[in-house]
């Protein structure tokens, strides 16, 4: 049995899960004029209302004492410490230290991480001002005006998600593209408006062998190549971002070009550092600082607060709650801000490629849910393609709304009219409707009883759907990092929780390597591999269609 599973407090958990199962929010909030003040807190980036989760004061000083059961605290203190948390890899896991704004050093065997961070910053800043104010000069002497990003994954998704948030920030001195996709249609239609002249290329991969990635960037050199008639001109439109120098300075990188990358930062955690080089172009090194200095501030909050005033651990808890005891088995990210587009996908990549295992510390296979997947959309576009699903379907997905007091661009009537919708979803995700209820108001509006009898049951919404409710002044630099950060945490929180590894990613391995194996076989050359019959005979049909065109 999981040690997890065997804890008094995990037992007690189980057990009030069943007696929670029979209460209704509706019913917790009439008695309680207090809730709301009982469970929300204000920070300050943003106020954070978990009232209409189906909890009450008992549920969480449960799931306070499972968190101190789990030694939670003290495996922050480890993080934070540097200790080699991301067991199976043998690394710790310091992505806080990127973004450290005190004087404090942070080390790690003797060797202070700050200086390199430090010099990190002075190398990004450099280069970014030099971008920026047309000192960078293209192989035929002209200004960069735009700077395509060739990375996947986390290399791709935290920049590509802040730039497009904060895009209202930019004073659009530089266009910033990106490219992960290893699809030809993607680089293709990238490339297509762009004058390789004034283009520059940030190939960003840890090992710069990542196969995507590396396809992208020999096809982005032969599109310069091409234009330039100079293999020379490499030099002047491609930087790398990677911890493997020699293979950068092999693709014809120069070594002053070439910025660090770090064992003790994951890749889902790595915008705050070198990764962050489009952030820092496109919005300006000062406005990238800024981020960094709200992701810190919820580092020091994470750190510092107690666990029944802190935001990222009250989210985990909440999630373990409403995934493991309660059964949901997937939840949505509702941002009601046009700019966080992006914002689902990313929290899609840091939460299921951190904590989507199924095996504890010690290896062995866990008898509990872990997290659950993670799926969305811009909360006005899925009013009207899912939340249907929210509403009425069997199947209970608790949500995690996100909005503004502000809109960064403000349209008379607009905001109110968005955040209306905002604010209602969540009264009706946790209140519903019964049947008497839409029976009268169909009485009201002058039915006739056959039409009602056909009509009620189709109109009831059961509610106690749980929801969390982010609200933001505005989205800023600042609030965004202390946005993200906050989820960093929460992801950090749940895996100690649910005690499995959220720092590898063994899971993505297996399909890369059998990939690797089988574009040979794509490539014409016969296959020593034993595949199953289906895979067999779907590389056939595959080659020979492409024979025949």
């Amino acid at each position: 049995m999981s040690a997890r599973t065997s804890l008094a407090s995990w037992k007690y958990l189980q057990a009030h899960a069943k007696q929670m199962k029979q209460q209704h929010m509706r019913t917790l909030f009439s008695d309680n004029d207090n809730r709301f003040n009982e469970f929300s807190l204000k920070l300050p980036a943003f106020l954070f209302d978990y009232s209409k989760n189906l909890i009450t004061a008992d549920t969480m000083q449960g799931l306070f004492g499972l968190a101190r059961d789990c030694e939670l605290e003290q495996w922050r203190e480890k993080m934070f410490a540097g200790e080699r948390i991301n067991t199976t890899e043998d690394r710790s896991v310091l992505h806080v230290a990127l973004r450290d704004r005190t004087t404090k050093a942070f080390t790690l065997d003797g060797e202070n991480l700050s200086d390199k961070v430090n010099q990190a910053l002075t190398q990004i800043k450099s280069f970014t001002d030099k971008v920026r104010t047309g000192q960078w000069k293209g192989y035929s002497g002209k200004r960069i005006t735009d700077v395509v990003n060739i990375g996947v994954g986390g290399s791709n998704l935290g920049p590509q998600m802040v730039t497009e948030a904060l895009k209202h920030y930019s004073d659009q001195s530089v266009s910033v593209h990106y490219v992960s996709n290893v699809d030809g249609t993607q680089i293709a239609d990238v490339l297509r408006p762009l004058d390789p002249e004034k283009t520059l290329f940030i190939i960003s991969s840890k090992t710069f062998t990542t196969t995507e990635t590396m396809t992208n960037a020999q096809t982005a050199m032969k599109w310069l190549v091409t234009s330039a008639f100079d293999q020379n001109a490499v030099a002047k439109h491609f930087v790398a971002v990677s911890a493997n120098k020699e293979n950068a300075s092999a693709f014809g990188i120069e070594q002053q070009n070439i910025f660090d990358m770090w064992d003790w930062v994951g890749g889902r955690f790595s915008l705050w550092s070198a990764i962050g080089l489009p952030i820092a172009i496109d919005l300006g090194f000062d406005k990238f600082i800024e981020l960094l200095e709200g992701a810190h501030e919820m580092d020091q909050h994470f750190k510092n607060a107690p666990l029944e005033q802190n935001a990222p651990v009250i989210m985990a808890l909440l999630s373990l709650w409403n995934c493991t005891f309660l059964g949901s088995q997937s939840q949505a990210i509702l941002p009601y801000d046009q700019p966080l587009h992006k914002l689902t996908a990313y929290l899609q990549q840091a939460e299921m490629e951190s904590n989507g295992k199924s095996v504890n510390w010690q290896g062995e296979d866990v008898d509990y849910p872990t997290v659950p997947s993670i799926w969305g959309e811009i909360g006005i576009n899925g009013q009207h393609a899912f939340y249907q699903y929210l509403h009425q379907s069997n199947n209970v997905v608790p949500a995690d709304f996100i909005g503004s007091v502000q809109s960064v661009t403000p349209v008379q009537g607009h905001h109110d009219t968005l955040m209306a919708n905002f604010f209602a979803q969540t009264e009706a995700l946790m209140g519903g409707v019964d049947e008497q209820q839409v029976r009268e108001d169909l009485k009201a509006k002058g039915r006739t009883a056959e039409y009602i009898d056909k009509v009620a049951p189709h109109k009831v919404h059961k509610g106690n759907r749980p929801t969390n409710t982010i609200l933001l002044d505005q989205i800023s630099p600042k609030s965004l990092g202390s946005l993200i950060a906050l989820y960093e945490h929460k992801i950090f929180s749940q895996g100690i929780l649910l005690q499995i590894c959220s720092f590898d990613q063994w899971g993505v391995e297996l399909g890369k390597g059998l990939a690797n194996k089988i574009q040979q076989e794509l490539s014409g050359e016969e296959s020593a591999q034993i595949h199953d019959s289906s895979t067999t005979e779907l590389i056939k049909y595959y080659k020979s269609i492409k024979a025949k065109k």
